[in-house]
């Protein structure tokens, strides 16, 4: 009689529903939650576990974000470069980086053994030049066409993408300045490009606070816009910068 009375009560265990428990929650969280359950004819544990699912989900999801690093110098991007190599080590990401081979940024990412995913001959050795000689001799140069950076830029990502044989990146791209120097739209037609087939882990868009300034302020909204985050780099602190579109009446509020 014990053993049958022993084995049923075990029966009703195994079959009990599994409770989610939350500790934490005020007094006011929690009679917050229970009007909008009810409201909704569901359950205080169905909403929780709801929230915990998507967030164990977010967890498994492989982040492929794409941000943007301002700055004005080169020991405030010197000064991050060195931090970042630290942390990407300690995360076991693939380090890379393109662009120029002849700035301090990418010198330095050389010496630490970040991988050089710059297609040479690089595009923009011979554009440089001729700007030089345009400001010299008032000469008129030729803008690089779209297709041809389109082309140049697929090789780049291309060739990265292939080196990190699917591990996940801490991607330095120096370029964009480049494009960005000859043309801001040109540099968002690269970045909206980027957007439409991201790698799996960090890129981070590193552009001169001059370039910015001589461009359009549509230009640079849109180019704030398209990015996860936005950095600006000020000696060795870094600014975390938030966009919003407001109101023209908060200009008069307190």
């Amino acid at each position: 009689m014990i053993s049958l009375h022993l084995n049923k009560v075990l029966s009703d265990i195994r079959n009990m529903t599994h409770d989610l428990i939350v500790r934490g929650f005020d007094d006011e969280v929690h009679s917050t939650l229970g009007k909008i359950a009810s409201q909704k004819g569901v359950s205080i544990n169905s909403i929780v576990k709801d929230a915990v699912d998507k967030w164990l989900t977010q967890q498994q999801e492989i982040p492929k974000k794409h941000n943007l690093v301002i700055h004005s110098d080169n020991e405030s991007i010197i000064g991050l470069l060195k931090s970042m190599d630290r942390l990407a080590r300690e995360a076991n990401l693939f380090r890379c980086f393109f662009g120029p081979q002849n700035i301090p940024s990418t010198e330095l990412l050389s010496k630490m053994k970040w991988y050089d995913g710059t297609v040479m001959p690089y595009f923009y050795s011979e554009k440089d030049e001729q700007r030089e000689q345009q400001s010299r001799y008032k000469v008129q140069i030729q803008m690089p066409s779209q297709k041809d950076i389109f082309k140049y830029f697929k090789q780049v990502v291309k060739n990265i993408a292939n080196s990190a044989n699917n591990r996940q990146l801490c991607c330095m791209d120096f370029l964009i300045n480049d494009v960005a120097k000859n043309s801001l739209k040109q540099a968002l037609s690269i970045e909206h490009l980027y957007d439409d087939s991201r790698l799996p882990g960090l890129v981070y868009c590193s552009y001169k606070t001059n370039t910015l300034l001589n461009s359009e302020i549509r230009n640079v909204i849109e180019l704030f816009e398209m990015h996860d985050q936005i950095f600006l780099l000020k000696d060795d602190e870094v600014y975390k910068l938030h966009i919003t579109k407001e109101n023209v009446h908060k200009l008069f509020l307190n």
